[in-house]
């Protein structure tokens, strides 16, 4: 590996210290420290090993929300204890996530009781200000503030794009601890905008400090800093015991990247002539992270040969979806769904001349077959992400970050045309 010219110290928190890279412009080294904080640092103890919990922790988790599509800081992890990011200036917004009511929200929500849950997600955020001890705002004076950071004011599109990010970060981060049977109680995020691109970006870091873990829904089993804040006597000991928890949280983060079960989709085509149209679709699958099978079979001129295939994906156990790709007279489609349990979906590659007329044999089924028609054949990649992903978080993380990224692009395109009719 080549060695890194760090430059100067461009800014130092409790936990971290960001050096500039002189030999790559727009990148900074962050660099974790092993200390342990609480109440803005009122609390402070060193953790030998902490540094690298927490950069194994946060690269783990940036890399799980960028390989799905989230725009983050983070570009990889260089060594045990620091990671390389675009250089950003940060926003001064802590934002908050909650799923369950705990901690600070039940003290400035008296009444509420402690295990509430909130869904829809409740969603707070506070001014990032040690000496007033970082102070909830509103939305109104996050936008009256008119801040400006990298020359990007803080304006109404921008407070709209960071709170929808916050909460589809939170869900997929959510989902993903929840196939280790840990509930994702709140977390916390920041943005910062790329110097380099000017891009409102997820920037710092997200680590065993950033939220509240219960593994198997138990308070009692916490495994996050909280263990920390309510120490009564910080003894070696209880440090040893602070340190397994983050220890049992880095290793576990590790497989928030792997797919919890195998999938596909297969695509059968009633004839070569339709390949280009399946080809849409397996590459569209692809950006979902889901492998494509081809298989050729026409269900009116074999159909023994069409359920001998059907029976070939059943066998294994794979969690399969069926896509029938037939034009003209679609039966592949329906012999397909009458003849499985497992999903199918129709995507007829329809021709200007005659589409109106053959669409019907996939829409006009008989009674008691479940099998779906979609035209389009992204939409029919979509779709059976939206089925697999109810069992892979990869996949579902995916079609999250892509109906994030569809709301910004437009939100974007809206502020820029706001901005010529002015």
């Amino acid at each position: 590996m080549k060695p890194l010219k760090i430059g100067q110290k461009l800014n130092e928190g409790k936990t971290k210290q960001i050096f500039e890279l002189v030999d790559q412009p727009g990148l900074v080294l962050v660099q974790s420290k092993d200390q342990n904080t609480a109440g803005n640092a009122v609390r402070k103890d060193q953790m030998e090993g902490k540094a690298a919990i927490a950069n194994k922790t946060t690269s783990c988790v940036f890399q799980l929300l960028q390989e799905s599509g989230i725009k983050t800081a983070f570009v990889k992890q260089h060594s045990d204890t620091a990671f390389i990011a675009a250089h950003c200036q940060m926003i001064p917004i802590e934002w908050v996530c909650r799923r369950v009511a705990t901690g600070s929200f039940l003290k400035r929500n008296p009444g509420v009781k402690e295990g509430y849950r909130f869904s829809p997600l409740k969603m707070e955020m506070f001014f990032k200000d040690d000496a007033n001890n970082d102070p909830q705002w509103s939305e109104e004076q996050l936008l009256e503030a008119k801040l400006c950071v990298a020359g990007l004011t803080i304006g109404q599109c921008e407070v709209d794009i960071m709170s929808r990010s916050t909460v589809a970060i939170f869900e997929m981060v959510e989902k993903a601890w929840a196939t280790q049977n840990c509930t994702l109680v709140d977390m916390k995020t920041e943005f910062g905008v790329s110097v380099k691109s000017g891009e409102i970006v997820l920037a710092d870091v997200i680590d065993n400090d950033s939220w509240r873990l219960w593994p198997a829904g138990d308070r009692s089993q916490q495994k996050d800093k909280q263990v920390y804040r309510e120490l009564k006597e910080v003894t070696p000991e209880a440090m040893q015991m602070v340190k397994r928890n983050f220890e049992w949280v880095s290793e576990r983060v590790k497989l928030l990247l792997e797919p919890q079960a195998s999938s596909r989709v297969v695509l059968l085509m009633g004839s070569t002539s339709d390949v280009a149209h399946c080809e849409k679709i397996r590459k569209a699958c692809a950006s979902y992270g889901i492998p494509c099978v081809l298989r050729v079979s026409s269900a009116h001129r074999g159909p023994d040969e069409t359920l001998r295939i059907k029976a070939e994906y059943e066998g294994d156990g794979v969690p399969t979806v069926f896509v029938a790709v037939a034009g003209r007279s679609n039966g592949l489609g329906p012999v397909m769904s009458g003849n499985t349990a497992y999903p199918v979906i129709s995507c007829p590659p329809l021709t200007p001349d005659w589409g109106p007329q053959d669409v019907w044999s996939s829409l006009r089924m008989p009674s008691g077959l479940g099998c779906s028609t979609v035209l389009s054949p992204e939409a029919c990649a979509q779709f059976a992400a939206q089925i697999l992903g109810l069992r892979d978080h990869l996949v579902w993380c995916k079609l999250r970050a892509s109906m994030l990224n569809t709301w910004v692009s437009l939100r974007l395109a809206d502020k820029k045309f706001q901005a010529c009719s002015l």
